[in-house]
């Protein structure tokens, strides 16, 4: 399926940029970033119009300034994630394969913006980068294990354990810290001290006190409780989606238009397009948007 979208990619002077080829060292991702910067930003209606021309035309002018106007938005991403042990410049090309990625599954008639739904695309290519390039998670690891191996460094911190070697008590307790298994802090705890340089070796070889992980700033939320926040994200997307068609036409796009556009419009301009009042148009608004979130609710705890 990649391969089959980056096959499709507009061939024009832009596509090493979308594609992120040359991007290989520091002068490199300065002359990048240096570059796309230079694309200019869309608006709303420009957005939807060249989605748009993309979805029924194919339309590859089009596909190639929605894709470029959005590279400064997967560099910013890349960086979020630049403390993961992966180059800055691979974190970029994954990122720029979730946009492109985005734009193929992209429908503009939603009433999203691009950037909101690229986002999840970016994101997720940027995870799967992160992972492929830790070997232990490669082996079958569970999603317990993975939350063990992201936070096992910040957890025996917290709780004020230095021990290589954990004991039983000491498993217990990190178990309980980050709500997993004890079994689960035990295997990964095996494996990660058997890489051939463990991540909680010292980070000098006269620093006894502070281990690899250490060093890094712990100014961000854990990369296993990114992916959760995603896949919730995602999840209500694809509620949101599925209970807005289910509402009467009008109900759905007056809903739209004061809630899930940008800019909001207007509860004049509604009412001079559907003939009603305003006060009958915030009415209309306030009852679909009490129906779709009483729909959704209903279905996430049933």
């Amino acid at each position: 399926m990649k391969k089959q979208i980056k096959n499709t990619l507009p061939v024009s002077q832009n596509q090493s940029l979308i594609t992120a080829r040359g991007v290989s060292d520091e002068a490199g991702l300065a002359q990048y970033i240096q570059t796309i910067q230079k694309f200019p930003i869309l608006t709303a209606q420009e957005e939807y119009e060249y989605a748009n021309k993309w979805l029924l035309s194919k339309d590859k002018d089009a596909a190639e300034k929605l894709l470029a106007s959005h590279l400064r938005l997967v560099v910013s991403v890349a960086y979020d994630f630049r403390n993961y042990g992966v180059p800055v410049s691979e974190l970029i090309a994954s990122g720029n394969m979730g946009l492109m990625q985005a734009l193929h599954k992209f429908d503009p008639e939603k009433g999203f913006r691009f950037s909101t739904y690229a986002m999840f695309w970016i994101k997720a290519e940027i995870y799967e980068t992160i992972l492929n390039n830790w070997s232990i998670v490669k082996i079958g690891t569970s999603a317990n294990q993975k939350r063990v191996f992201f936070n096992l460094s910040r957890a025996k911190r917290a709780l004020g354990i230095i021990d290589n070697n954990l004991s039983d008590e000491q498993s217990q307790k990190i178990a309980d810290y980050l709500n997993v298994p004890e079994n689960d802090v035990k295997k990964m705890a095996k494996r990660m001290g058997a890489r051939d340089l463990s991540l909680n070796a010292p980070a000098h070889s006269d620093d006894t006190g502070k281990d690899v992980l250490s060093n890094i700033p712990d100014e961000k939320i854990a990369l296993e409780d990114s992916i959760e926040q995603l896949e919730f994200k995602r999840r209500g997307y694809e509620l949101l989606r599925k209970h807005l068609e289910l509402l009467p036409e009008r109900d759905k796009e007056i809903l739209k238009a004061r809630r899930l556009s940008d800019p909001v419009v207007t509860l004049e301009s509604l009412s001079k397009k559907y003939g009603i009042s305003r006060e009958r148009v915030r009415q209309i608004e306030e009852r679909a948007f009490k129906k779709l979130q009483e729909a959704i609710l209903k279905e996430t705890q049933g």
